[in-house]
């Protein structure tokens, strides 16, 4: 399902996360979880795909994500808290449907 979302990848609860954007949410979090791509997922070994959220266009992707970025951790760990409580890798989900 090709469609833009914004997204936090995690290395455990309450651990590093990363937040990104992406037009292919699957694919990308295969990425991470592969070690495919150098960078902060890698470095901080963030395999976990603890919330996301579609978007009807990229642009409006980019602007979330610039919102959740420029957020404190404080309210990124809200967003997750919020969507999934018990930090559950969410990539099987996306994966399947």
């Amino acid at each position: 399902m090709r469609r833009p979302a914004v997204y936090i990848m995690a290395n455990k609860r309450n651990g590093a996360i990363y937040t990104g954007v992406t037009s292919n949410l699957p694919q990308r979090v295969w990425q991470h979880r592969e070690g495919a791509a150098d960078g902060f997922t890698k470095r901080y070994n963030c395999k976990l795909l603890v919330w996301y959220e579609r978007h009807e266009t990229m642009e409006a992707a980019i602007l979330r994500e610039k919102q959740v970025k420029a957020g404190s951790r404080k309210r990124k760990l809200a967003l997750i808290e919020a969507m999934n409580s018990q930090w559950r890798d969410l990539f099987e989900d996306i994966a399947h449907g």
